[in-house]
């Protein structure tokens, strides 16, 4: 019988499971993986945590599966996972030394943050779009996780669970500026995702084919420059300051007008060529984004 991944819904199970004493707190702890002792093969098919992890890996020479990409960290890095998410380590030799933190969905459930950390892009983030970090950002983090790490280990009282949550509110807006940093600082490669995009919806408008299928969505467009949606969304955004949705419409509003200003297709056949099904949904968009009507537009073409 094939093995299934192995499912922690405690910390303590997790503690347990990587040789580890018992965590200070049911809901919240820090692990360094350096010092797990446990056997790869009895997690060859993965794990699956029922709580976030955020892991700050100072020697990671290995890779570790998430959803359908893979972390690769061979100078250290940030790494982000919700809770229901496949985790698979790909090489048992794989130095894990580092940081990680655990935050059960209870420890947070009654305060703001249950409903912010679900804003923060980078859960959703891939493998291959990991944060990686300059010595003094490390040093940032690495405080955060060590203050954390005191306050479990030294004095757990009735503040302590505002104490935790105020320093994890802070080590995730912190991230959410490194990864604006980073967005900034690999504009080669942010730019060349951004060709490809722009050849891809050329490519797209130019195929009837694909245009039966209708629009390009969000999700065929991330798919296709293997990315996740939600980090290209956010790289836009740094871009041109656009989410991924209003660039598409951005391309689909200049190529209409590309149609009009020919004046060789009828209104309905270019919203047909563009990928809409309905002309009344062309029509729509194409007033709100330019406040007239494509045949308004047409007409003050001529003027």
């Amino acid at each position: 019988m094939k093995k299934q991944p192995v499912i922690f819904s405690s910390l303590s199970q997790l503690h347990r499971a990587m040789g580890q004493a018992a965590p200070s707190h049911p809901l919240v702890s820090i692990m360094n993986y350096g010092d797990a002792e446990f056997d790869p093969k009895d997690f060859e098919q993965g794990i699956i945590l029922d709580f976030y992890k955020i892991s700050f890996k100072t020697n990671f020479s290995g890779k570790l599966r998430y959803g359908q990409g893979y972390y690769d960290f061979e100078a250290g890095g940030m790494s982000f996972i919700a809770p229901g998410q496949l985790l698979k380590m790909q090489d048992e030799e794989a130095d894990y030394s580092g940081m990680t933190l655990h935050i059960h969905p209870d420890f947070i459930r009654h305060y703001p943050l249950n409903t912010q950390i679900k804003h923060y892009g980078f859960f959703g983030y891939s493998a291959a779009e990991a944060l990686y970090l300059s010595e003094k950002e490390k040093a940032t983090i690495l405080s955060i996780y060590r203050f954390i790490q005191e306050e479990l280990c030294e004095r757990i009282d009735k503040f302590s669970q505002d104490v935790i949550i105020s320093q994890i509110e802070l080590l995730l807006n912190y991230a959410n500026r490194f990864y604006d940093r980073q967005f900034l600082t690999r504009k080669a490669v942010n730019n060349d995702i951004l060709s490809k995009l722009e050849e891809l919806l050329e490519n797209y408008f130019m195929d009837d084919k694909l245009l039966i299928k209708g629009l390009p969505t969000v999700n065929s467009v991330a798919e296709n420059l293997n990315v996740t949606p939600r980090y290209l969304s956010d790289l836009l955004r740094n871009l041109v300051g656009l989410n991924t949705q209003q660039y598409i419409h951005e391309k689909v509003i200049a190529k209409a007008k590309e149609y009009l200003a020919k004046d060789e297709l009828t209104i309905a056949e270019i919203a047909y060529h563009l990928g809409f099904e309905h002309p009344q949904s062309f029509n729509k968009l194409f007033k709100s984004k330019t406040s007239l009507s494509p045949s308004d537009y047409k007409k003050s073409l001529l003027n």
